[in-house]
C-alpha cells in the first residue's frame, strides 16, 4: 500500500552522534519509529515544545513532503537516480539559531552545494507529485505569503523553495522569550559539540508518512553516486 506522503530529506546517518543526541532531544528516532526518553526541563513542557519536529523526524528538507501521482516505486526510482547523479559534499558546522521564533540547527557558513541539492530535488520527483488541493494550499495561508512564494505554491505546492529555501533542522516549535531563555541552553547541552562537526552529505533519504497525522520514518537512504 502507498504511504500517505513522501518527502526527500537530509538526516544524519545513524551513527552519527547528531543523529542520536537530536533524536533523544525531540523523542524519537526517526530511523528505527522508536520513543525515546526526553530530557526533563523545569518549568517547560519539552514533549508539547518538540511535538510538531518529532512527528516529522531529524532532518532538513529538501523536497517537501507530498502524495505521489500514480506508482510509487517510480517516485522511489526517481529518487534513486537523482541520488546517483548527485556528488557527496562536505557541510559547513551547523549551529543552533533562532529562526523566526522557531531553534533550529542550520549551516555556520555559506554552501552553495547544499542549495543545489535543494534546487535539485524540488525539480526531480515533481513529476511524481499529486497537485495540492484547494484544501491543501488553503493551509499554507496563501493571503499571508509574498507574489514568489505564492507563484512557488502554485507551482510546486510548497512556498518555501529555491529563493526561499533555507536549510534548517527543526528543533522546536515557535517559542516566547521566556520559553527561549530556558531552552536555548537546555538544547545546547542536550546537542553538545555534535552539531559543530563538520560532515558529508554523503547520502539522502525518503521519508515517508503511512497516513495523514502519523510520523514520518525514514523509507530509504540513498548514496550520492555523482
Amino acid at each position: 500500500m502507498n504511504p500517505y506522503r513522501i518527502a526527500l530529506y537530509y538526516a544524519p546517518e545513524t551513527d552519527d552522534t547528531l543523529h542520536q543526541r537530536a533524536s533523544a532531544w525531540l523523542g524519537r528516532d526517526a530511523a528505527s519509529g522508536a520513543e525515546i526518553p526526553q530530557p526533563a526541563i523545569a518549568a517547560v513542557d519539552i514533549a508539547e515544545v518538540t511535538a510538531d519536529a518529532r512527528g516529522y523526524g531529524f532532518h532538513a528538507t529538501l523536497k517537501p513532503p507530498f502524495r505521489v501521482a500514480g506508482d510509487l516505486q517510480a517516485a522511489l526510482q526517481a529518487a534513486q537516480d537523482f541520488a546517483a547523479r548527485t556528488a557527496p559534499f562536505t557541510l559547513p558546522p551547523l549551529q543552533i539559531t533562532d529562526l523566526d521564533g522557531f531553534l533550529a540547527l542550520r549551516e555556520s557558513a555559506p554552501c552553495p552545494a547544499l542549495q543545489a541539492l535543494a534546487d535539485s530535488a524540488v525539480t526531480a520527483l515533481d513529476a511524481h507529485r499529486a497537485p495540492a488541493t484547494e484544501a491543501e494550499i488553503a493551509r499554507r495561508k496563501p493571503e499571508k505569503l509574498s507574489l514568489r512564494q505564492r507563484e512557488y505554491l502554485a507551482a510546486w505546492g510548497y512556498p518555501y523553495v529555491f529563493a526561499e529555501w533555507r536549510f534548517h533542522m527543526t528543533l522546536t516549535r515557535r517559542l516566547t522569550p521566556a520559553e527561549k531563555a530556558i531552552i536555548l541552553p537546555a538544547v545546547t547541552e542536550a546537542l553538545g559539540d555534535a552539531p559543530a562537526i563538520a560532515r558529508t552529505v554523503s547520502d539522502i533519504c525518503v521519508f515517508v508518512q503511512a497516513a495523514p497525522g502519523a510520523p514520518f520514518t525514514i523509507l530509504e537512504r540513498l548514496t550520492l553516486r555523482g
